[in-house]
């Protein structure tokens, strides 16, 4: 099993710079994958992994990265958060590279969201 080092953290805070841009309207997707122990465990890193390189290849830049902790639902991980501005969040479960490259090409670049690896759909926060 890969452990995540300092590099690899180096890279990450380096592509997930601005967090509020998203609701700022300067980026147009949020990605979170959640990495609390369960998700490492579970293969988030190879999933974060294969996500960074999806967006270099596809040379986007409207994109933020960010990682969170565990959501509390060990048994569904590695799960990635897609928020599109003006649309409702999507949480994917049981994610994997080849998962997350489908998700990437077709949900955040084509706004066609992967029904089969949809765990919910919107925020937990009430309005």
């Amino acid at each position: 099993m890969a452990k995540i080092t300092i590099e690899d953290l180096k890279k990450i805070k380096e592509r997930v710079h601005a967090e509020t841009a998203l609701r700022d309207g300067h980026l147009r997707v949020k990605v979170t994958v959640h990495m609390g122990t369960c998700g490492i465990a579970s293969g988030a890193k190879e999933v974060m992994d294969s996500l960074l390189r999806e967006i270099e290849e596809a040379g986007v830049s409207d994109i933020a990265v960010t990682t969170s902790g565990c959501m509390g639902l060990c048994s569904r991980e590695p799960l990635v958060t897609v928020e599109i501005l003006n649309q409702d969040p999507i949480k994917y479960e049981y994610m994997n590279s080849n998962k997350m490259r489908q998700v990437f090409k077709r949900h955040i670049l084509e706004g066609e969201i992967q029904n089969p690896f949809v765990l919910a759909r919107g925020a937990e926060t009430q309005k």
